[in-house]
């Protein structure tokens, strides 16, 4: 998209509303000729007005007509398309399991060319590339969800897996944008077709992103149950072997339940799980992506810093940061959005303690390494607000100019 020319963008995205030029002239006051010229680049877009009133039309944020990627803005709109929020949520409100005893479904693609799809999304994910993501979202799952409806024998639990995988990408991105609940209903769906696809591991996973999204409404009691539970279950020994795909879920169930009983203010619960977990990862022995976890050393010691912040012990998670963090080769190793994520982390620990030009500089250094994580996510915009707010004098101006392109003010 972004080396088509712009008129050919308008195209797109008017196919993507399904709108016919006519309809779409009608709406801009244009005729059908008009429309037709600028899309096949006869008729240069010059004008930012006219610009500004197509992206209206088009119920888009003007930036992706330019190119470029949308950012979060101050009127509390984020770096998703509210349409496709709502594509999204069509997506998952299908019941193509069911519909496909009564009429035929539109033919799926090949569980080569889904297990494709959904490798890139995953990888879209980890790369933080929140906005490319979201818009290939209400696709996939309807894909996945076609594919799944049709398959049969060996292949029906494989098509039931990648199902799985594309529910747990849509509640893991919805969530990061602040669609909570919508999250919670990727996630659950995940759960309940993870039993066809036979998959204790996948379960687990599911339990992981029904948690977070538990965590993000503002249930960390349900959060912290559920992940133990599941992960009593999952754990090696007794029956259950050690083999790295289950040392990866188990101890990624670990440490979020860690996270909910952090914001408990369970002191003596992080402890116990963040100590399981870091037994865990001693026995994986270095940081690998099963299951899509990132989880390993390097995983555990994030999420060790994240447990302090949530305590209120920003201290202790600027030591964590500066005495083992930075101190292992692992962590420039993780995926952007792993790293991206512990700056956010890392700012909210050094404003804790008072150190708001440290705090800028990671939230500056977070953007750096991936800006949809730091400019698209509501907590990223909460924490620039405080430290702005307590800033005296004007701030540095790579930090002041991260602010202008978030949308945050004093």
């Amino acid at each position: 998209m972004d080396e088509l020319p712009i008129g050919r963008r308008v195209a797109y995205w008017r196919g993507r509303r399904k709108m016919s030029q006519q309809v779409f002239a009608d709406r801009l006051g244009k005729s059908k000729s008009w429309v037709d010229k600028v899309e096949r680049g006869v008729r240069r877009l010059d004008k930012f007005s006219v610009l500004y009133e197509i992206a209206d039309v088009l119920q888009l944020d003007a930036s992706l007509l330019l190119g470029k990627e949308p950012e979060r803005r101050a009127d509390g709109l984020t770096c998703i398309d509210e349409v496709e929020v709502e594509e999204i949520r069509s997506a998952l409100e299908r019941y193509d399991s069911m519909s496909s005893f009564f009429a035929a479904t539109p033919q799926p693609p090949s569980l080569a060319e889904m297990t494709k799809s959904v490798n890139h999304a995953w990888l879209t994910f980890q790369y933080a590339r929140y906005g490319v993501l979201t818009r290939a979202l209400p696709k996939l799952v309807r894909d996945a969800q076609a594919l799944d409806s049709v398959a049969s024998g060996d292949d029906a639990q494989r098509a039931a897996h990648l199902l799985g995988q594309v529910y747990q990408i849509a509640s893991s991105a919805l969530r990061k944008l602040g669609e909570y609940e919508l999250a919670w209903l990727a996630a659950d769906r995940s759960m309940a077709v993870s039993q066809r696809a036979e998959d204790p591991l996948l379960a687990g996973v599911a339990t992981y992103r029904v948690g977070s999204a538990l965590l993000a409404l503002g249930r960390a009691r349900p959060a912290l149950e559920v992940n133990v539970s599941v992960a009593n279950r999952l754990a090696p020994g007794g029956g259950n072997d050690s083999n790295p795909e289950r040392l990866s879920v188990y101890g990624m169930l670990l440490l979020q339940g860690a996270m909910a009983a952090a914001r408990m203010g369970d002191n003596n619960t992080v402890r116990d799980l963040v100590n399981g977990a870091e037994e865990v990862a001693g026995a994986l022995g270095s940081d690998q992506n099963h299951y899509w976890t990132s989880f390993g050393p390097t995983n555990l010691e994030l999420h060790r810093a994240a447990a302090a912040v949530e305590l209120g012990e920003g201290g202790q998670a600027v030591n964590t940061h500066e005495q083992k963090i930075m101190r292992q080769d692992g962590f420039n190793a993780l995926l952007p959005e792993r790293r991206a994520h512990h700056m956010l982390d890392l700012a909210r620990g050094f404003a804790q303690i008072g150190d708001l030009d440290k705090a800028g500089e990671a939230l500056v250094d977070g953007d750096r390494l991936a800006p949809s994580e730091i400019r698209c996510r509501p907590i990223a915009h909460e924490v620039m607000s405080n430290v702005l707010r307590r800033t005296r004098g004007a701030p540095p101006a790579p930090f002041a100019e991260l602010a202008e392109h978030m949308g945050v003010g004093i």
